[in-house]
């Protein structure tokens, strides 16, 4: 199985939530890969389309892995397994959490505009990223989330690897993820198409009128 893009990935996706269109959920968006996710399951079961800031910390020798992620609210989720295999002191530590701590700041700035971020309290509130390799910085979204008193709390991703699995499991509701392969070479493999989305992309994503559940 591999998808063309996210947003048919979204669309794919769409169809193992439709259990929750009477719900009207409020699907957030990971930036920047969940965001056209997001949008691709709202096209199948309809909901507002908005985003939740959170940040992988990468490995300063490999971005791409994560050794924990950060979320609003001075959530920090640490990924235990691979800072022990990493070497990474705590100086490099402290390096990469104020780089992406910026970022945030960045993001929020950008996104936001000025604007509160989305009220979930009593809502269904589905978290969506393209895809889980650790799981870090899902745990750091659904525990940012979790403050906010949504009454229910789902995850849904196209795919990921069962480490990840087992790490969000625990921390939301319900986990939906049609694909989860033995080995996970890396999230980007799921996909025809996973080129890095710009923040042009993402911002015409939520300004886009909403296309309705099929």
């Amino acid at each position: 199985m591999v998808y063309p893009d996210r947003l048919a990935a979204g669309r794919a996706l769409g169809g193992s939530l439709t259990h929750l269109r009477a719900a009207d959920p409020l699907l957030l968006g990971l930036p920047r890969g969940g965001v056209p996710v997001a949008v691709g399951i709202a096209e199948v079961i309809g909901g507002r389309v908005d985003v939740l800031l959170v940040r992988k910390l990468g490995l300063p020798r490999h971005p791409e892995l994560a050794m924990a992620a950060l979320g609003d609210g001075g959530v920090l989720v640490l990924n235990d397994d691979v800072l022990a295999r990493s070497g990474v002191s705590p100086d490099e530590f402290a390096e990469v959490e104020a780089a992406e701590r910026a970022e945030l700041e960045r993001r929020r700035a950008l996104l936001r505009a000025g604007a509160p971020p989305p009220d979930l309290a009593g809502r269904t509130v589905v978290i969506v990223d393209d895809g889980m390799a650790t799981g870090a910085t899902v745990a750091a979204a659904c525990r940012v989330a979790r403050a906010r008193r949504p009454r229910r709390l789902v995850v849904a991703v196209p795919v990921s690897s069962p480490e990840a699995m087992h790490r969000v499991t625990p921390e939301t509701d319900e986990l939906v993820c049609p694909w989860v392969p033995g080995e996970l070479g890396g999230v980007g493999g799921a996909y025809d198409d996973f080129h890095q989305l710009t923040d042009a992309e993402v911002l015409d994503l939520l300004a886009a009128p909403p296309a309705g559940p099929a």
